[in-house]
């Protein structure tokens, strides 16, 4: 590959398979150079550093679940039904995840934890679509929370073992949808009153 064809997007896609491969311990700019065919230099030139390649692969990989998610919330429906559905839509998601790329998962997962600012921002986005939701319920008088804000994080703390990649050993459990479906009938009930 010359330098004028690389790309960000192309060098992303490298790294994820240098990350699969090798795991975030020991893949490096050198080896995602070495898959592309050019030097550790080229890739530089589009990530000032190894932690910059890291930030946006770990940035790139929380970003693809989030269109469906905000169509969803910016959607019309009942606010209730669009708060379930953007809960299952996250969950499933992130069990696909989980078990159809097992190895990449755990590379991302463990990515995850050394890059926070990355991490904070998305969680952050996913409790604004949250508060999207909830504070439509309440315009449409639905939901009765006093800070949309407050609840929607409550939400995203709430059904954080459904969803958050520290809790995936845990998504194979036979218990854990009817788990979940006490935990919505709590968060539910919360909401309207």
């Amino acid at each position: 590959m010359t330098d004028t064809a690389l790309t960000p997007e192309r060098i992303l896609e490298a790294a994820e398979d240098v990350l699969r491969r090798y795991g975030p311990a020991k893949a490096n700019v050198v080896d995602v150079a070495r898959a592309l065919g050019v030097s550790h230099g080229s890739v530089y030139r589009h990530f000032s550093c190894k932690a910059a390649l890291r930030d946006a692969v770990a940035e790139r990989w929380l970003v693809r679940p989030m269109p469906p998610l905000q169509a969803i919330a910016s959607g019309d429906g009942p606010a209730p039904e669009r708060l379930r559905r953007w809960l299952d839509t996250l969950i499933t998601r992130k069990r696909v995840k989980a078990l159809d790329d097992p190895e990449l998962f755990a590379a991302y997962y463990q990515l995850a934890v050394e890059v926070r600012g990355v991490v904070g921002a998305h969680v952050a986005a996913l409790a604004g679509q949250i508060e999207q939701i909830i504070a439509d319920g309440v315009v449409r008088g639905e939901f009765a929370a006093p800070d949309p804000k407050t609840a929607a994080w409550a939400v995203l703390s709430a059904t954080s073992r459904f969803h958050n990649p520290v809790h995936a050993s845990e998504w194979a459990s036979p218990t854990i949808d009817a788990e979940f479906e006490a935990v919505w009938a709590l968060l539910l009930r919360g909401l309207m009153r």
